[in-house]
């Protein structure tokens, strides 16, 4: 469809855009391309590379390692390409190169890779492409529609009319085959949603709502059976072609019909290229070569066979072969073709679209980002449900046991343990919002890769959405407990408790995602905040008296232990204005100015302790500062981490 006709009024087109919705069953060719208009290249012509070499320090020998070596390739716009090759022969590596990503640390990358003939900067260069990672960071609580939905909106920053990114939104969802899928949800661990196939189309379409020129897919068939895999890349063959863009592929092992998909094929081992050219022409070059493909025989399998010398019984033979191979494809007349395009191509500048940047509206991406994270929230039972529910027992367990604790000094010592017992466990079963970040970390990591957004917006939607969850944690938890174990029985009381236990949660929460922002992996993230807090157990006053406790650790830990503050607060809140009986014996634990109405002050317990009463706003203060620090570090974590 013309651009004329794109730009007409937007009466003409919402009539027959509604008209289309109604029969969810008609395919209307025309009102599909105006669905997909905004995905039309018309500016980018080729992406072209030369001399792309990466060397890296063997970690083992420390002596320098060739990953890529002198690879050239040219794509022209509609085309899609595989860069194909057996585990470790660089192909995810000259993705990374080509997409301008980070490789390695301490890489040393030579070569260049030009659009049209330029050489655009690194914010130009992301706003023509976009990037699909192996593993489908998407959140699995959100349905469909709802991913393109959020995705669209972080794009666009909301510069996009809604009518128009409804449009766009549904346009891929028709092209991609999702129509039937688009109010199902992605799938947890808990709840069964779409395939592993439509996962992967999700992914590509979600990036494609940015209307990138030129497309990296790494792995994109990675853990799909071959009917999948071939249902992705036909779909992406379908829209690559139909919008001219340029897709290129990492790809291990497709079946023949797959392979069959691709119009060029770059074939790496070693790092160093093999063949590079159309699919349909690597037969004839390989019997040129002396390698025939066998009939009835998957050329991908034979080829990659080919290639793939780790496993050969006699190595010196097989090196010597593959070495031959490439030799011979050098000298080839394909090849030395390809040099002379590249040569060209390298040199003939035209000119690309400005593009400017979108504008990095913050409060606009932290609506988008808390609005996204309290449908996941509210949906996803592993976030906030489970750990209600196992507040909740906890909270039973724990006014079960204290149950009902007289007001004498028999009952000091339980208070004390239940005090403890509330603040610190409550700290430790944090850990189960690991699963729940790691989950948003993955997709933060996609996001910003494609420019969408940074660290700090994520940082602080994060931190606002988990509050009104952990509050009501802490209601529900504080409304069983404390009236069931007969803790102090005021209404300032009551909720000074409510407000020790909040800023608990807050800062134990706080813990997990600067260790798993530090640590992304679930078995670390685990095992580093449970021992965090088994120290925090250690040094908050509760084992061993702050007037007792060892100088190194008072001072290197203990304050800064946002459990000790929590403990202390609730312990002043429990003992300063009660009374204690001293039984009937008379024989009181603790001698005060009321031994002889045969009772204590609570004052003498925290004496013991060492704590002061009237420094409650301090020690708020302090966790207050204390979450402040552990945010700041995890957001300087994120930053790192680029």
């Amino acid at each position: 469809m013309s651009n004329d006709s794109v730009s007409q009024s937007g009466t003409a087109e919402d009539a027959i855009y509604h008209s289309v919705k109604q029969d969810p069953f008609i395919v209307d060719i025309e009102q599909k391309a105006l669905d997909n208009a905004h995905l039309m290249n018309d500016t980018v012509r080729n992406f072209v590379w030369q001399g792309i070499t990466v060397v890296v320090k063997d970690h083992k020998t420390k002596e320098p390692k060739t990953i890529l070596e002198n690879v050239e390739g040219s794509i022209e716009a509609g085309e899609i390409c595989a860069l194909m090759g057996p585990s470790g022969c660089g192909k995810t590596t000259l993705l990374n190169v080509l997409a301008r990503r980070d490789v390695s640390s301490g890489a040393k990358i030579d070569g260049s890779a030009v659009v049209n003939g330029n050489n655009p900067s690194l914010g130009a260069f992301r706003r023509l492409t976009s990037y699909v990672e192996q593993d489908d960071a998407l959140i699995g609580s959100l349905t469909v529609r709802e991913t393109m939905h959020f995705a669209a909106r972080l794009a666009h920053k909301n510069t996009l009319a809604k009518t128009e990114r409804m449009r766009r939104i549904d346009g891929l969802i028709e092209s991609f085959g999702l129509r039937q899928q688009a109010n199902s949800i992605i799938g947890t661990p808990i709840r069964k949603g779409i395939s592993g196939g439509q996962k992967r189309r999700v992914s590509v379409a979600s990036q494609l709502i940015t209307a990138p020129k030129i497309l990296f897919l790494d792995e994109p068939t990675s853990g799909l059976d071959s009917a999948a895999s071939f249902e992705v890349i036909s779909f992406v063959k379908e829209v690559a072609k139909r919008n001219n863009l340029i897709v290129i592929a990492s790809i291990h092992q497709p079946s023949t019909s797959t392979f069959q998909l691709f119009d060029k094929l770059l074939l790496l081992s070693g790092g160093k290229s093999h063949y590079f050219g159309s699919v349909h022409g690597v037969e004839s070059q390989f019997e040129s070569m002396g390698y025939p493909i066998p009939l009835h025989t998957n050329p991908a399998e034979f080829l990659l066979e080919l290639m793939n010398i780790d496993f050969a019984s006699h190595q010196e033979a097989a090196s010597g072969r593959l070495q031959e191979i490439q030799q011979s494809w050098v000298k080839s007349p394909k090849a030395i073709e390809l040099s002379a395009h590249v040569d060209a191509a390298m040199t003939r500048e035209e000119p690309l679209p400005d593009t400017k940047p979108s504008k990095r509206n913050f409060p606009i991406i932290l609506m988008t980002l808390v609005h996204r994270s309290f449908i996941k929230s509210y949906r996803d039972v592993v976030a906030y449900g489970i750990r209600v529910a196992m507040y909740t027992g906890l909270a039973i367990m724990m006014g079960t046991v204290w149950l009902r604790l007289k007001q004498d000094q028999s009952a000091i010592q339980s208070f004390t343990n239940a005090i403890f017992f509330g603040g610190a466990f409550m700290s430790f079963m944090a850990v189960a919002y690991i699963p729940s970040y790691l989950e948003d970390h993955a997709t933060y990591v996609k996001d910003r890769a494609n420019g969408l957004y940074g660290p700090a917006v994520f940082m602080l939607a994060n931190f606002i959405i988990g509050l009104p969850y952990l509050f009501l944690i802490d209601v529900i938890f504080s409304v069983i407990a404390y009236w069931l174990g007969n803790f102090q029985p005021t209404a300032q009381a009551f909720f000074m408790w409510i407000m020790w236990l909040f800023l608990d949660l807050v800062a134990a929460e706080s813990l997990v995602v600067l260790v798993s922002s530090i640590f992304p992996n679930f078995v670390i993230s685990l095992a580093l905040t449970a021992f965090a807090n088994g120290l925090w157990m250690s040094v908050n006053g509760f084992m061993v008296s702050p007037k007792l406790l060892n100088v190194f650790w008072r001072y290197v830990f203990h304050y800064i232990d946002y459990q000790a503050y929590v403990f202390q607060g609730m312990m002043v809140n429990e003992f300063a204005a009660r009374v204690y009986s001293c039984g009937s014996s008379c024989q009181c634990m603790f001698q005060t100015h009321m031994v002889d109405q045969c009772s204590f002050s609570g004052l003498a317990v925290l004496e013991q302790y060492g704590y002061k009463v009237g420094r409650t706003g301090e020690w708020a203060g302090i966790l207050l500062a204390i979450v402040l620090g552990l945010r700041l570090l995890g957001w300087s974590a994120l930053w790192v981490r680029k």
